[in-house]
C-alpha cells in the first residue's frame, strides 16, 4: 500500500471511474490514473494520524458508556439500536475482511523475496494475483490465468489454526511488535547510508492531490489503532490516561512510518516500478544487494504481517459470531466446536471469504476497499458520540472527549476528506456492498433479531 500511495497509479486509458472523488469534483475531467505523493508521502501519515487522533478519542467516550470489552458493533448495538449496529457490523466484516486480503496479498510479495533470497523463483503465475489492473513487467493490464497461491495458504493455514484454539497473548503480540519495530530500525540505520537528496525534490511532485490520495491509501496502516480506546474501563484515570496513551500510539507510529518512507524516497526515486510494487522495502534491499538486511526486514516484516492476520480473523470471526448470537446472521455462524470450544464455522467461512480473494486480486484494489469501509464506520462513530450527547447527556462516562463537539465534528470531517480521495469505482463498489447488507436486514436480520424475537413475546 505504501508503494501504491509513493509512486501511485497508472491506467492505459482515461477513466472517470479511476479518478478520486475529489478531483473529479473540482476538475470534472476522466484520469489515466491517481497521483502519486512522492516524498510527499511523510506529510499523508501526519494527516492520516491527526484523523485517527480524533477517531480514538470518539471510540473511547463510546466504549466507556458500555461495561463490557468489544468492537464498534457491540457499542453501537447497545447505544444506538439495531439498524445502526447492522451498517456497523456490515462495515466490519468489510473492514476486517479485505484488510486481511490486503495484507495476504503483501505477505506473499514477502514470501516471493524470501525465496529469492535464497536463490528460488516461485512460478510467476502462482504468485501473482490474477487481477493487476496497471499489469506489471511480466503480465499485461487486467485479468490473467494465475492465482496467488502464498496468499491463500498463509490463511488457510492461520483459520485451521484459528479453529484448533489459539489465543491472545499479550507477550506473544509484544514480541511481535518488537520484532516489527527491530526491522524497521534495521532498514532506516541501514538504508540511511544509501540516501540521495536529489530524490526528495520535489518533495510533493503532485501537490496536495498527491498527499491527499497517499493518505486515502495509507490510511489502511493505521486500521487496529482504535484497540487503545477499548481499554477506557481498566484504566485508573481514564479522563488523563486515554488521551495519553492514544496520542502516544499514533506519535510513535508516526515517527516509525515517516522515518521509513524518508529513507525509502531518499534511497529511490519515487516514480519508479519498484517504488510502485507490494513490497517496496525488500525490493530496494535487494538493488542495494544488502542482502542481510533484506533477511531481517524480511523476517520482521512477516512475523508482524502474521500477527496481523492471526488479530483480524480472529475478530472477524468474533464479528460474525456476535452478529448471529443477535439474530442478525443465521445460527450457524454462532456454532461452537465440541472439542476446541471455538466458533468454527465462522472461522472458516472467514478464512475462504478472505483467502480466495487474495489469491485473486491485487493488494491496491483491496486496500482501497477496506479504508472507505474503514473510514464509513468511524464517521458513523463519531456521528454516534453526538447523538448520545444530546440524547442522554447524563449517562455516565469514564472518559469524555475533550474539546466539546470538537473531535466528533473533526472526526467527520477528516474521514470524508480521506473517503474522498478514493476513486469513484470504490464508491461505487462500497454503495452495492451497503445495498446488499440492507437488502440482507430487510429479508432476513429484522425478522430473527433479538429485537424481533422480544417484540413476539409482547405481542403474546
Amino acid at each position: 500500500m505504501v508503494g501504491t500511495a509513493i509512486a501511485g497509479q497508472k491506467f492505459e486509458a482515461s477513466s472517470i471511474l479511476n479518478a478520486p472523488l475529489l478531483e473529479y469534483l473540482i476538475h470534472h475531467s476522466p484520469t489515466f490514473g491517481r497521483p502519486g505523493a512522492g516524498p510527499g508521502i511523510a506529510v499523508s501519515f501526519i494527516l492520516v494520524a491527526i484523523a485517527c487522533a480524533f477517531t480514538a478519542l470518539c471510540y473511547a467516550e463510546l466504549a466507556s458508556m458500555i461495561p463490557i470489552a468489544g468492537s464498534a458493533y457491540t457499542y453501537t448495538y447497545a447505544t444506538m439500536g439495531e439498524l445502526i449496529a447492522w451498517i456497523i457490523g456490515w462495515d466490519l466484516i468489510l473492514e476486517y475482511a479485505v484488510s486481511n486480503m490486503a495484507v495476504g496479498v503483501g505477505f506473499s510479495e514477502h514470501v516471493v523475496n524470501l525465496f529469492q533470497w535464497f536463490g528460488v523463483t516461485l512460478p510467476y503465475k502462482w504468485s501473482f494475483p490474477a487481477y493487476l489492473p496497471s499489469g506489471s513487467d511480466k503480465f499485461p493490464p487486467g485479468w490473467h490465468m494465475g492465482f496467488n497461491l502464498p496468499a491463500f495458504l498463509v490463511v488457510m493455514i492461520l483459520t485451521v489454526l484459528l479453529v484448533r484454539g489459539i489465543r491472545e497473548s499479550a507477550e506473544a503480540n509484544n514480541a511481535m511488535v518488537l520484532l516489527k519495530i527491530a526491522a524497521i530500525l534495521i532498514f532506516v540505520i541501514a538504508g540511511s547510508y544509501f540516501v540521495h537528496p536529489q530524490n526528495w525534490k520535489p518533495f510533493t511532485p503532485n501537490g496536495w492531490p498527491g498527499v491527499l490520495t497517499g493518505g486515502s491509501i495509507i490510511f489502511f496502516t493505521y486500521i487496529g489503532f482504535d484497540s487503545v480506546s477499548t481499554a477506557a474501563e481498566e484504566a485508573r484515570n481514564p479522563q488523563r490516561d486515554l488521551p495519553i496513551g492514544i496520542i502516544a500510539t499514533l506519535v510513535i507510529c508516526t515517527i516509525l512510518y515517516i522515518s521509513v518512507v524518508v529513507v525509502l524516497t531518499g534511497i529511490e526515486h519515487w516514480n519508479t516500478a519498484v517504488m510502485g510494487s507490494a513490497a517496496p522495502v525488500v525490493n530496494v534491499l535487494a538493488l542495494l544487494k544488502l542482502h542481510w538486511v533484506r533477511l531481517a526486514v524480511l523476517f520482521g516484516a512477516m512475523m508482524g504481517m502474521i500477527s496481523s492476520l492471526l488479530v483480524f480473523q480472529l475478530g472477524q470471526a468474533r464479528v460474525w459470531f456476535a452478529m448471529s448470537r443477535d439474530g442478525l446472521l443465521p445460527k450457524a455462524f454462532g456454532h461452537v466446536h465440541r472439542r476446541f470450544r471455538t466458533p468454527d464455522v465462522a472461522t472458516w467461512v472467514a478464512g475462504f471469504v478472505v483467502g480466495v480473494p487474495a489469491g485473486l486480486l491485487d493488494i491496491g484494489t483491496l486496500a482501497d476497499l477496506s479504508n472507505i469501509g474503514t473510514l464509513f464506520a468511524f464517521a458513523l462513530v463519531a456521528g454516534g458520540v453526538l447523538i448520545l450527547r444530546y440524547k442522554q447527556p447524563d449517562r455516565p462516562r469514564a472518559f469524555r472527549a475533550p474539546g466539546g463537539p470538537l473531535a466528533p465534528i473533526m472526526t467527520i470531517l477528516t474521514c470524508l476528506l480521506l473517503m474522498a480521495g478514493l476513486p469513484i469505482i470504490n464508491w461505487m463498489r462500497f454503495f452495492v456492498w451497503l445495498i446488499i447488507g440492507l437488502f440482507i436486514y430487510i429479508l432476513y436480520s429484522r425478522h430473527h433479531s433479538e429485537f424481533a424475537a422480544g417484540e413476539i413475546v409482547k405481542a403474546k
